[in-house]
Protein backbone atom coordinates (compact mmCIF):
# COMPACT_ATOMS: atom_id res chain seq x y z
CA UNK A 1 0.00 0.00 0.00
CA UNK A 2 3.15 2.38 0.82
CA UNK A 3 4.12 2.13 -2.70
CA UNK A 4 0.87 2.99 -3.95
CA UNK A 5 0.41 6.14 -1.83
CA UNK A 6 4.16 6.91 -3.21
CA UNK A 7 3.19 6.66 -6.87
CA UNK A 8 -0.10 8.81 -6.87
CA UNK A 9 1.52 12.09 -6.60
CA UNK A 10 4.12 11.12 -9.82
CA UNK A 11 0.77 10.11 -11.40
CA UNK A 12 -0.88 13.42 -10.97
CA UNK A 13 2.17 15.56 -11.90
CA UNK A 14 2.35 13.90 -15.51
CA UNK A 15 -1.13 14.69 -15.57
CA UNK A 16 -1.20 18.38 -15.09
CA UNK A 17 1.53 18.44 -17.28
CA UNK A 18 -0.36 16.61 -20.30
CA UNK A 19 -3.17 19.03 -19.49
CA UNK A 20 -0.45 22.17 -19.50
CA UNK A 21 0.41 20.35 -23.21
CA UNK A 22 -2.87 19.79 -24.17
CA UNK A 23 -3.97 23.71 -23.42
CA UNK A 24 -1.11 25.42 -25.27
CA UNK A 25 -1.80 22.98 -28.51
CA UNK A 26 -5.17 24.39 -28.03
CA UNK A 27 -4.33 27.95 -28.06
CA UNK A 28 -2.10 27.27 -31.02
CA UNK A 29 -5.06 25.98 -33.35
CA UNK A 30 -8.01 28.52 -32.22
CA UNK A 31 -6.07 32.18 -32.84
CA UNK A 32 -9.17 33.70 -33.94
CA UNK A 33 -11.34 32.79 -31.42
CA UNK A 34 -12.28 35.97 -28.77
CA UNK A 35 -10.26 35.69 -25.51
CA UNK A 36 -13.12 35.10 -23.25
CA UNK A 37 -14.47 32.34 -25.62
CA UNK A 38 -10.98 30.98 -26.09
CA UNK A 39 -10.46 30.52 -22.22
CA UNK A 40 -13.59 28.86 -21.96
CA UNK A 41 -13.06 26.35 -24.95
CA UNK A 42 -9.66 25.37 -23.84
CA UNK A 43 -10.74 24.73 -20.37
CA UNK A 44 -13.87 22.66 -21.40
CA UNK A 45 -11.08 20.85 -23.68
CA UNK A 46 -8.79 20.40 -20.97
CA UNK A 47 -11.08 19.16 -18.39
CA UNK A 48 -12.35 16.58 -21.31
CA UNK A 49 -8.94 15.26 -21.83
CA UNK A 50 -7.99 15.37 -18.56
CA UNK A 51 -10.60 12.95 -17.61
CA UNK A 52 -10.73 10.71 -20.65
CA UNK A 53 -6.57 10.36 -19.27
CA UNK A 54 -7.79 10.09 -16.00
CA UNK A 55 -10.79 7.07 -16.90
CA UNK A 56 -7.62 4.47 -17.61
CA UNK A 57 -4.74 5.04 -15.05
CA UNK A 58 -6.63 6.69 -11.82
CA UNK A 59 -8.80 5.50 -9.10
CA UNK A 60 -12.01 6.87 -8.19
CA UNK A 61 -10.88 9.25 -5.90
CA UNK A 62 -8.11 10.70 -7.29
CA UNK A 63 -10.88 11.37 -10.58
CA UNK A 64 -12.79 13.39 -8.27
CA UNK A 65 -10.00 15.34 -6.69
CA UNK A 66 -8.82 16.17 -10.39
CA UNK A 67 -12.25 17.07 -11.24
CA UNK A 68 -12.72 18.99 -8.43
CA UNK A 69 -9.69 20.75 -9.49
CA UNK A 70 -10.48 21.51 -12.86
CA UNK A 71 -13.69 22.88 -11.70
CA UNK A 72 -12.36 25.20 -9.26
CA UNK A 73 -10.12 26.66 -11.99
CA UNK A 74 -13.19 26.97 -14.43
CA UNK A 75 -14.76 28.54 -11.88
CA UNK A 76 -11.42 31.06 -10.74
CA UNK A 77 -11.25 31.89 -14.61
CA UNK A 78 -14.58 32.48 -15.28
CA UNK A 79 -14.41 34.83 -12.22
CA UNK A 80 -11.26 37.02 -13.80
CA UNK A 81 -12.90 37.23 -17.37
CA UNK A 82 -16.19 38.79 -15.92
CA UNK A 83 -13.56 40.96 -13.52
CA UNK A 84 -11.99 41.97 -16.77
CA UNK A 85 -14.79 42.45 -18.85
CA UNK A 86 -16.33 44.77 -16.21
CA UNK A 87 -19.37 42.53 -15.22
CA UNK A 88 -19.89 42.83 -11.34
CA UNK A 89 -21.14 39.38 -9.66
CA UNK A 90 -24.60 39.76 -8.99
CA UNK A 91 -24.87 39.74 -4.98
CA UNK A 92 -26.35 36.39 -3.90
CA UNK A 93 -29.98 36.77 -2.56
CA UNK A 94 -30.80 37.92 0.95
CA UNK A 95 -30.76 34.98 3.27
CA UNK A 96 -33.70 35.10 5.90
CA UNK A 97 -33.16 34.93 9.33
CA UNK A 98 -33.93 31.66 11.89
CA UNK A 99 -36.90 33.39 12.69
CA UNK A 100 -38.55 34.04 9.31
CA UNK A 101 -37.68 30.61 8.60
CA UNK A 102 -39.26 28.97 11.59
CA UNK A 103 -42.33 31.19 11.31
CA UNK A 104 -42.58 29.98 7.75
CA UNK A 105 -42.32 26.82 8.81
CA UNK A 106 -44.93 26.52 11.56
CA UNK A 107 -46.87 28.70 9.11
CA UNK A 108 -46.58 26.29 6.17
CA UNK A 109 -47.67 23.24 8.89
CA UNK A 110 -50.42 25.04 10.17
CA UNK A 111 -51.56 25.33 6.60
CA UNK A 112 -51.52 21.85 5.74
CA UNK A 113 -49.27 22.54 2.79
CA UNK A 114 -47.90 19.67 0.53
CA UNK A 115 -44.41 20.34 0.43
CA UNK A 116 -44.40 20.60 4.20
CA UNK A 117 -42.19 18.52 5.88
CA UNK A 118 -40.18 17.75 9.47
CA UNK A 119 -37.37 19.95 9.78
CA UNK A 120 -35.54 19.16 13.11
CA UNK A 121 -33.63 22.61 13.18
CA UNK A 122 -36.98 24.49 12.72
CA UNK A 123 -38.78 22.77 15.60
CA UNK A 124 -35.77 23.23 18.43
CA UNK A 125 -35.51 27.11 17.23
CA UNK A 126 -39.47 27.19 17.85
CA UNK A 127 -38.92 25.26 21.26
CA UNK A 128 -36.13 27.16 22.20
CA UNK A 129 -37.82 30.82 21.53
CA UNK A 130 -41.46 30.14 22.46
CA UNK A 131 -41.76 31.90 25.36
CA UNK A 132 -40.45 35.14 23.85
CA UNK A 133 -42.54 37.46 22.51
CA UNK A 134 -40.40 39.05 20.08
CA UNK A 135 -39.39 36.26 18.54
CA UNK A 136 -43.10 34.04 18.24
CA UNK A 137 -45.49 37.33 18.53
CA UNK A 138 -48.54 36.48 20.05
CA UNK A 139 -50.51 35.73 16.69
CA UNK A 140 -48.12 32.67 15.66
CA UNK A 141 -48.31 31.46 19.48
CA UNK A 142 -51.63 29.47 19.26
CA UNK A 143 -50.70 27.64 15.99
CA UNK A 144 -47.48 26.70 18.12
CA UNK A 145 -49.32 25.30 20.76
CA UNK A 146 -51.44 23.22 18.82
CA UNK A 147 -47.91 22.06 17.06
CA UNK A 148 -47.06 21.26 20.29
CA UNK A 149 -49.80 19.05 20.83
CA UNK A 150 -48.08 16.79 18.57
CA UNK A 151 -45.25 16.61 19.83
CA UNK A 152 -43.80 13.13 20.77
CA UNK A 153 -40.76 11.40 22.43
CA UNK A 154 -37.96 13.11 23.82
CA UNK A 155 -38.70 16.62 22.70
CA UNK A 156 -41.92 16.45 24.44
CA UNK A 157 -40.39 15.06 27.95
CA UNK A 158 -37.60 17.84 27.82
CA UNK A 159 -40.40 20.85 26.52
CA UNK A 160 -42.37 19.80 29.86
CA UNK A 161 -39.36 19.75 31.74
CA UNK A 162 -38.14 23.35 30.66
CA UNK A 163 -41.56 24.66 31.39
CA UNK A 164 -41.71 23.78 34.63
CA UNK A 165 -37.79 24.90 35.28
CA UNK A 166 -39.24 28.20 33.98
CA UNK A 167 -42.20 28.74 36.06
CA UNK A 168 -40.28 27.86 38.80
CA UNK A 169 -37.77 30.43 37.93
CA UNK A 170 -39.94 33.05 37.22
CA UNK A 171 -42.30 32.34 40.51
CA UNK A 172 -39.24 33.27 42.52
CA UNK A 173 -38.38 36.41 40.61
CA UNK A 174 -41.96 37.91 39.95
CA UNK A 175 -42.85 37.92 42.93
CA UNK A 176 -40.46 40.60 44.11
CA UNK A 177 -40.49 42.33 40.58
CA UNK A 178 -43.51 42.25 38.64
CA UNK A 179 -41.94 42.59 35.45
CA UNK A 180 -44.68 42.53 32.31
CA UNK A 181 -42.55 40.26 30.19
CA UNK A 182 -41.69 37.75 33.02
CA UNK A 183 -46.09 37.09 33.31
CA UNK A 184 -45.76 36.85 29.51
CA UNK A 185 -43.44 34.25 29.59
CA UNK A 186 -44.97 32.70 32.72
CA UNK A 187 -48.59 32.93 30.78
CA UNK A 188 -46.63 30.94 27.91
CA UNK A 189 -45.61 28.61 30.45
CA UNK A 190 -48.19 27.72 31.97
CA UNK A 191 -49.94 26.95 28.71
CA UNK A 192 -47.44 24.82 27.10
CA UNK A 193 -47.59 23.14 30.65
CA UNK A 194 -51.46 22.59 30.28
CA UNK A 195 -51.29 21.09 27.05
CA UNK A 196 -48.52 18.50 27.44
CA UNK A 197 -48.91 17.62 31.18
Amino acid sequence: MAKQKRKIPKVTEKKNKKLKKASTEETALTPEASPGHEEAHLEERAAHTAVQDVDTELSPEEKRVLERKLKKERKKAERQRLRESGITAQNPPARHSGAELALAYLCGWAQKHKDWRFQKTRQTWLLLHMYNSDKVPNEHFPTLLAYLEGLQGRARELTVQKAEALMQELDEVGARDPDPLLLEKAQRARQVLQLLS
